[in-house]
């Protein structure tokens, strides 16, 4: 068998501008046009959050003070012992949660890695 037999050329090229060919049980969704991209209001957002280096002590304790370790959002609303409503945790909800956590979290590992610092406190 040749490699010339399979055509590879003509397949390189596609996939090289975005093309890759589907086995036959996609073949039907792939008849449907592509999903319109969307606009990202919160990507300034999430990219400043990304940018956040934590260079100092103190930056990295306000952090952690500032984020919490869990979602303050969940709450059971009892009336005389009795739950009445259980209210879910929120948090994943805001379109910048994973950030934010992530921010906090590079705060932790300053203080425990670079300054040496115990940081249970925050946990």
């Amino acid at each position: 068998m040749n490699a010339s037999d399979h055509n590879t050329e003509e397949k390189l090229a596609l996939v090289s501008w975005g093309w890759v060919e589907q086995p036959a049980s996609f073949a039907a969704s792939s008849l449907q046009p592509p999903a319109k991209p969307t606009f990202d209001w919160f990507l300034p957002i999430r990219r400043w959050l990304d940018a956040v280096h934590v260079e100092s002590p103190a930056l990295a304790h306000r952090l952690c003070r500032l984020i919490p370790s869990q979602c303050p959002f969940e709450r059971d609303v009892k009336l005389f012992g009795q739950t009445l409503v259980h209210i879910p945790p929120l948090c994943k909800l805001n379109p910048v949660y994973e950030e934010v956590v992530a921010l906090r979290f590079r705060a932790l590992c300053y203080l425990a890695d670079d300054c040496g610092e115990d940081i249970s406190q925050y946990c």
